[in-house]
């Protein structure tokens, strides 16, 4: 019952309308299926995305040829492989590629079937996919990094932040962490239609209004903070995805304003907004190679939780790296950086050695597929990034976490900050 007996592959799409990949993975007449996430802002050394770009009829967007390869070399090198022994398996298939960043296969392929075993391991065991990761018995729930306004690469208007974000530091519970988020973006969907904005929104679900200024923004989330009853800085606080890759020319930034300015300048910014907004975290406040304007910027700021995402890609080469740089304190997870669950997983076990904290990532192009949900439950992760309260490909992944919190004893509550 427990050996693989076939494995196949379909195109499907993600909440862009973009194709992407689902692996079905078969023991006799059980199966699994996973979908492989896709970024938008991403970093330049990521695992490869294999798709077919000279394949004009999908905008060179289509996934066909790392399908094929499940499907008729993937599938053929599992037969027969035992589900539980998810390291054999993903070594096989870092293996069948053969190349140092996926280019072959794609990490796309080798994700998708990677992610497909875990959940039927997870079947066959019959017990929860977060109790499959083996990483912490005592299971505590994730504090979510809510994303309620989009800039940058998420957005049409002319934010130069990429992701707002708001994370619930006063909640007991996860279910409580929901409903403060829903409240402040409940008061800020008011306030930003009470200014004659749309309050459509963006990749990630949160909304897009057309300004252009960080500090407006800023603004418009500390009065929905106060009216929804809550104390900026207490009960939520602020926190930021820069994505600084996108706003860097020539050893300098424009993540303030329009203009590029220095290092030492765009510090002493950042350090003026974390004092006025108190903020609490940021992401990707400087470029994936400026590894001495990490180390300088996380010198300055003593309480800031300064994460890693595009530095590091979930990459234990980099992450090494940036611990004796002493870059930051957090790495951002995302499962489609790297390609397979075991290597995210030694990533995981690595940044808790260290002392980092782990925070585990959707992407901007997600589904439905809620594993990272598990997988930050399961690796004791003390924060999740899945977008705002909105768009189901966001809400999936909270739904499962209320799931889970359901699951757990009575006693558990939200992981340490």
């Amino acid at each position: 019952m427990s050996n693989i007996t076939k494995v196949i592959a379909r195109q499907v799409f993600d909440s862009r309308g973009n194709p992407t990949i689902e692996a079905e993975v078969f023991c006799k007449e059980i199966s699994s299926k996973a979908i492989c996430p896709s970024g938008a802002s991403t970093g330049t050394y990521e695992a490869h995305e294999k798709r077919d770009i000279k394949n004009k009829k999908y905008l060179g967007k289509s996934v066909f040829s790392p399908v094929k390869i499940i499907n008729l070399k993937i599938s053929k090198k599992l037969i027969n492989k035992n589900i539980h022994n998810q390291e054999l398996i993903d070594s096989i298939l870092i293996n069948l590629d053969g190349t140092k960043n996926k280019v072959n296969i794609g990490a796309n392929a080798i994700l998708a079937v990677s992610m497909a075993v875990k959940k039927l391991s997870s079947k066959i065991k019959k017990i929860p996919l977060y109790k499959n990761f083996l990483i912490k018995k005592n299971f505590k729930l994730p504090y979510p990094l809510m994303n309620i306004i989009n800039g940058g690469a998420h957005s049409n208007n002319k934010l130069r932040i990429q992701e707002f974000m708001i994370r619930p530091d006063g909640a007991k519970s996860f279910s409580e962490a929901i409903r403060m988020c829903f409240l402040v973006i409940s008061n800020l969907k008011k306030i930003i239609s009470q200014k004659g904005m749309s309050v459509s929104v963006g990749d990630e679900g949160g909304f897009a209004p057309m300004i252009s200024s960080n500090e407006e923004a800023l603004k418009l989330i500390v009065k929905s903070i106060k009216n929804a009853g809550f104390v900026n800085g207490k009960h939520i606080s602020i926190c930021l995805d820069v994505a600084a890759n996108e706003l860097f020319k020539n050893k300098k930034y424009s993540i303030h304003s329009n203009k590029y300015i220095n290092v030492d300048r765009t510090i002493y910014q950042y350090l003026k907004l974390i004092k006025k907004f108190k903020i609490k975290s940021i992401e990707d406040p400087f470029s994936e190679n400026d590894w001495s304007a990490w180390s300088k910027f996380n010198k300055a700021t003593k309480k800031l939780q300064l994460v890693g995402d595009d530095l590091y890609v979930t990459n234990l080469e980099r992450l090494k790296k940036g611990f004796l740089y002493e870059s930051s304190n957090s790495i951002l997870i995302k499962l489609n950086q790297i390609g397979t669950v075991s290597e995210t997983l030694e990533v995981i076990k690595f940044a808790n050695n260290i002392g980092y904290k782990t925070i585990i990532s959707h992407r901007s192009g997600d589904s439905e597929d809620t594993f990272i949900a598990d997988l930050a439950v399961g690796t004791n992760s003390n924060q999740i990034k899945t977008g705002s309260l909105s768009r189901s490909e966001r809400v999936s992944k909270y739904n499962q976490l209320i799931r889970i919190e359901e699951d757990l004893p009575s006693k558990a509550n939200m992981n340490k900050l």
